[in-house]
């Protein structure tokens, strides 16, 4: 599980992000490390034992969730790779089969652009470590893979038996388990009666409720340099994620060479810094903020980041092309302000 290239600034009531009017009191924040990336949860309520409770559970299940499906250490995912990579079937557990279909049914709506099963890619560029070198895959190796070409649709999920018509499958839930994360943390917080919180889960982001009757607010981050190039309000039971080139990357003989990898080439995409999409409230809007963006980032140009973002019913998408051009769609072009000048290309 690695965390996204484009991140979101939460504009609470904490550092250098302090906004006009807020209550230091009435907002209570905690902060963690889990998925490889940095998680925050803040909840404007007044009463500090319920959100001390409250934000202690969300962050027992993000640990819960690392743990579970983690990729790369034991886990019950990599129990499962290691025994489709044997050829073999496993059970699993009700909730890694429900996220493996949702998953599965996604990337098949995403024109196989979203595709967990390329863990064995991930691994040969090297990404799937917290630390990494600057150098290309094993040639040999790389081309195994291309003629291996493992997808989510060789997986067979027969209720909670799972099992591969290719043993190239490796599933690396990375692109999804955030967004699941999000989901879990509002379920969690709603059931302990909390009705007003920001989730950030390594940039993705959810929000609850308000923040004192004023939407909350968030911040885009520059993928070129720090501080935030826009921002904007997100509403009850919006969630936004972001898939970009700048945070895990690295660059060889002048090449950048980023974590977000296009199952078509086998390489890293290269014509899109960030991209992100806003969802509008609906079930799963976490999981969709973490899937939909990658397709749409690896899609490229204008029209075809735009048709892969309507593939999956969203019309909120903010781009920044490889050479800096920035682009959003009408609906998001509305709500975003810019603390600097820009010129942007709205999209239909």
């Amino acid at each position: 599980m690695r965390p996204i290239g484009f991140v979101f600034v939460l504009l609470v009531c904490c550092g250098a992000w302090l906004l006009d009017g807020c209550e230091r009191e009435r907002v209570f924040q905690r902060e963690g490390y889990v998925f490889g990336t940095r998680v925050d949860v803040a909840l404007y309520t007044d009463d500090p034992e319920l959100a001390d409770a409250a934000i202690a559970a969300v962050l027992r299940e993000f640990d819960r969730l690392h743990g579970a499906y983690h990729a790369w250490e034991p886990s019950e995912l990599s129990v499962l790779n290691e025994a489709l990579a044997h050829g073999q079937s496993r059970e699993v557990s009700p909730e890694l089969a429900a996220m493996l279909r949702d998953a599965q049914s996604l990337s098949e709506i995403g024109d196989g652009l979203f595709d967990p099963a390329i863990g064995a890619l991930v691994e040969l560029w090297g990404f799937h470590a917290d630390t990494f070198e600057p150098m290309l895959p094993d040639p040999v190796a790389l081309a195994a893979f291309k003629a291996a070409r493992p997808r989510m649709g060789d997986l067979v999920i027969e209720g909670v038996r799972i099992s591969s018509r290719n043993p190239a499958v490796r599933i690396d839930l990375g692109g999804y388990a955030k967004g699941y994360a999000l989901d879990r943390a509002a379920t969690i917080l709603l059931e302990r009666g909390i009705r007003n919180a920001l989730i950030n889960v390594g940039g993705n982001i959810m929000a609850l409720g308000s923040k004192g009757g004023q939407p909350w607010r968030v911040g885009i981050q520059h993928p070129r340099r720090s501080g935030v190039m826009a921002t904007m309000p997100l509403y009850d039971g919006e969630a936004i994620g972001t898939s970009g080139d700048y945070q895990r990357y690295f660059e060889l003989n002048g090449v950048r060479y980023a974590h977000i990898l296009d199952p078509r080439t086998f390489e890293p995409a290269q014509g899109t810094q960030a991209l992100t999409v806003l969802v509008t409230p609906r079930p799963h809007a976490g999981v969709l903020s973490d899937v939909a963006s990658k397709p749409a980032y690896l899609a490229g140009d204008a029209d075809a980041w735009r048709e892969q973002a309507r593939h999956f019913g969203i019309e909120h998408v903010f781009r920044v092309a490889a050479d800096g051009q920035v682009e959003a769609t009408r609906a998001l072009r509305a709500r975003l302000e810019f603390p600097e000048p820009v010129e942007v290309c709205v999209v239909n």
